[in-house]
């Protein structure tokens, strides 16, 4: 697929992480904080190594990206106003900065279509947190893999049953949650 077939969100998505060399995740976690309008830079944060990079932001994205992300700064206004707009902080600094995951500079240069709130996101975590302990635990009658898929499932899909058969091991046997 060349970019000439793209528009939009798309063409500027691509057309970064080709023009910069950022991976996909690099660019899609990209925040305003680390977009350089000035000094044309593009700073990746936590890439490859657990490394922050440097890299050049071509003249030819610099119009589009401004008028992305000030669209974005609209929509993040919108957001704040509805009692939204908080993004996760990396390691401790939710706690050591708490209203930080609601200022302009720490917002995500491409967001999410959708919108959650940080309670949403705190139940969530803390029930696939629970999952992942929940199945690493080993015991005889259990089938790890399908425990894990049925609380996922579970957490965004509440009509699925509890006790569903594996498909990892062909349904020999049965996830029993408590």
């Amino acid at each position: 697929m060349t970019l000439a077939r793209l528009d939009g969100t798309k063409w500027l998505v691509a057309s970064l992480l080709y023009s910069t060399g950022m991976r996909l995740l690099e660019g899609l976690r990209l925040r305003v904080k680390d977009v350089e309008f000035e000094r044309k830079e593009i700073t990746v944060r936590d890439g490859k190594g657990a490394k922050d990079r440097h890299t050049m932001l071509f003249e030819r994205l610099l119009e589009p990206l401004r008028t992305h992300v000030a669209k974005v700064r609209a929509l993040h206004e919108q957001d704040l106003a509805a009692g939204f707009g908080d993004v996760y902080l990396p390691f401790a600094l939710a706690r050591k900065y708490p209203k930080a995951g609601r200022s302009w500079p720490w917002q995500y240069v491409f967001p999410s279509g959708s919108r959650y709130r940080a309670a949403d996101r705190w139940t969530r975590s803390m029930a696939l947190f629970a999952a992942i302990i929940w199945t690493n635990k080993s015991s005889s009658g259990r089938c790890p893999r399908t425990c894990f898929d049925t609380v996922l499932q579970l957490m965004f899909s509440p009509r699925v049953t509890t006790s569903a058969p594996c498909r990892s091991c062909s349904g020999t046997r049965t996830c029993r949650q408590r």
